[in-house]
C-alpha cells in the first residue's frame, strides 16, 4: 500500500481539529494535477466542513494507476474515490471494483441540468448504469517556440507531420535548440491511436488490434519520422515538457493538460503558442479523448464514508470543480455550468487553452485493449514503438505484422 500523503500542508493548517468522516482520494500525475486539487480543496473544505480528504501518493501516469487499483483490490487497500483514465473504466468495472453511482444521482433533485454533458456522461456508462463522473478531458494538440521557428526561418506552424519534420531541420540545421518531442509514451498508445484516428481508422475493430491495413503501417512510418528525420532524443515526456517550459526545445506534442505546467512554468520572455494536432497528409479526420474521471472504489460499509466520498465526487466534477480544472491545466471542463463560473474573456485572454475546446466535434473514443491483458497489451505496443525509437526496428510493414500478431494473440478469442 503506498504512503498517505496530504495534499498541501496549508489545507492541513486549514482544516477543523475534528471531522465526522474521513475519505481517502488518488490520481495520477502530481505536476499537473496537484494545483488543481489545491484550488477545489479549498472550496471543498468551506463547503463541507465534516469531511476530511487524506490524498494517497500520486499514481505517476494511468497505467500506475490502473495497477495500483488492482493490486489494492487483492490486498482490501482500495481508497473511497480514484480518477482513472476514461480508457481503464470498463477493467474496474469488469472486475466490481468500481460502484455504480446511479443511486446517489437518484438522490439529487436536477441532476439531469446540473451541466454534466450526456456525451462525457456515456464515456462512463456500462450495461446502462453511471459508474464515474468525467474530471477532465483533453485532446492531443502541439505546443511550439515560435521564437525558436522564426530562428530557423520558420513562420507558419506545420499542420501535417510532414510539414513538422520539414521544421525539424529547419531547427535542427541552425543547430542551438532541440527540434521536437512527440509523447510516444504517453499513457494508452494515445498518440499512436491518434496516429490511426487522424486518417479516420480505428485502433480497435471486433475486438482487434485494427492495424493490419494500409494507415498502421502509415502511422508507424510517421513515428519513424518523427524519431529519426527530426533527431528526436529519447528522454520522458516530463523531462520533455521542462526542457519545452524552459526555453528549450522548438515542438512539443502531447495532451492539452501540460498547458497550465506550462504556463506556471516557463522560463523566459518567448512566443509560446499552441496549435491543432498535425494530421497525416490533411487535417486529422479524428482524435481519441483522454482524460479521466472519478470513481468510486470505496469497500466501507458506513453509509457516512460512502455518502462523503460521493459529496467529493460530485463536488470536484460540479461546475466549480470544472472550472479549477480549466484555470489551472489546459483540460477541456467536462461540466456546462464551468463556463458559467469562468470568466467571459478566459479563453481571449488564455488562447494556448482554447486549442483543445476547438478540437472537440474531433474526440472519438480512447480505446482500451479487451480482456485481462489490455495493461500487457499496452507495453506491447509501447515497445513497438520504443524499438523504433532506438533503431531496432527498421522495416515498418515487418514490425506492424509482428505486433498485430503478437497482441492479437493476447486479445480474448
Amino acid at each position: 500500500m503506498k504512503y498517505l500523503l496530504p495534499l498541501a500542508a496549508s489545507a492541513m493548517l486549514l482544516a477543523p481539529a475534528a471531522y465526522a468522516v474521513d475519505i481517502e482520494v488518488a490520481y495520477a500525475y502530481s505536476s499537473v494535477f496537484d494545483p488543481t486539487f489545491e484550488r477545489i480543496m479549498e472550496a471543498f473544505e468551506t463547503a463541507h466542513p465534516d469531511i476530511h480528504v487524506t490524498f494517497r501518493a500520486t499514481y505517476e501516469d494511468y497505467e500506475d494507476a490502473t495497477n495500483t487499483i488492482l493490486r489494492e483490490a487483492v490486498a482490501d487497500t482500495l481508497p473511497d474515490v480514484s480518477f482513472q483514465a476514461l480508457n481503464r473504466q470498463a477493467l474496474l468495472v469488469e472486475r466490481g471494483i468500481a460502484k455504480p453511482l446511479d443511486p446517489y444521482i437518484a438522490e439529487e433533485e436536477g441532476f439531469e441540468t446540473a451541466g454534466y454533458h450526456k456525451a462525457m456522461l456515456d464515456l462512463s456508462s456500462f450495461d446502462g448504469q453511471i459508474y464515474g463522473l468525467p474530471f477532465s478531458v483533453s485532446t492531443p494538440i502541439g505546443f511550439y517556440n515560435m521564437d525558436i521557428l522564426r530562428a530557423a526561418g520558420v513562420e507558419t506552424i506545420p499542420t501535417t507531420w510532414d510539414e513538422v519534420v520539414e521544421t525539424c531541420r529547419a531547427i535542427n540545421a541552425k543547430g542551438e535548440h532541440d527540434a521536437i518531442f512527440w509523447h510516444w509514451d504517453i499513457s494508452g498508445n494515445w498518440l499512436l491511436q491518434a496516429a490511426m484516428w487522424s486518417q479516420g481508422v480505428p485502433m480497435i475493430e471486433d475486438g482487434k488490434l485494427n492495424m493490419d491495413n494500409p494507415e498502421g503501417v502509415r502511422a508507424l512510418e510517421t513515428a519513424k519520422a518523427i524519431f529519426h528525420e527530426c533527431a528526436m532524443k529519447p528522454v520522458s515526456g516530463g523531462d520533455a515538457s521542462k526542457q519545452f517550459a524552459a526555453g528549450d526545445l522548438g515542438m512539443f506534442f502531447s495532451s492539452t493538460a501540460y498547458v497550465g505546467f506550462v504556463d506556471r512554468s516557463k522560463l523566459g520572455d518567448w512566443d509560446f503558442v499552441t496549435a491543432p494536432y498535425p494530421g497525416i497528409d490533411d487535417a486529422p479526420k479524428a482524435l481519441p479523448a483522454g482524460g479521466n474521471s472519478a470513481m468510486l472504489t470505496s469497500t466501507s460499509d458506513d453509509p457516512e464514508v460512502l455518502e462523503a466520498a460521493w459529496q467529493f465526487i460530485k463536488f470536484t466534477t460540479s461546475g466549480e470543480g470544472a472550472a479549477a480544472v480549466a484555470l489551472t491545466t489546459g483540460y477541456v471542463p467536462p461540466n456546462k455550468v464551468a463556463n458559467d463560473l469562468l470568466m467571459d474573456n478566459f479563453y481571449a485572454e488564455n488562447p494556448n487553452k482554447l486549442t483543445a475546446v476547438n478540437q472537440l466535434p474531433l474526440l472519438s473514443e480512447w480505446f482500451a485493449y479487451p480482456g485481462d491483458n489490455g495493461l500487457a497489451v499496452t507495453q506491447v505496443i509501447e515497445d513497438s514503438l520504443e524499438s523504433i525509437l532506438v533503431g531496432d526496428a527498421d522495416d515498418m510493414e515487418e514490425l506492424r505484422d509482428e505486433m498485430v500478431d503478437e497482441v492479437n494473440a493476447l486479445l480474448p478469442h
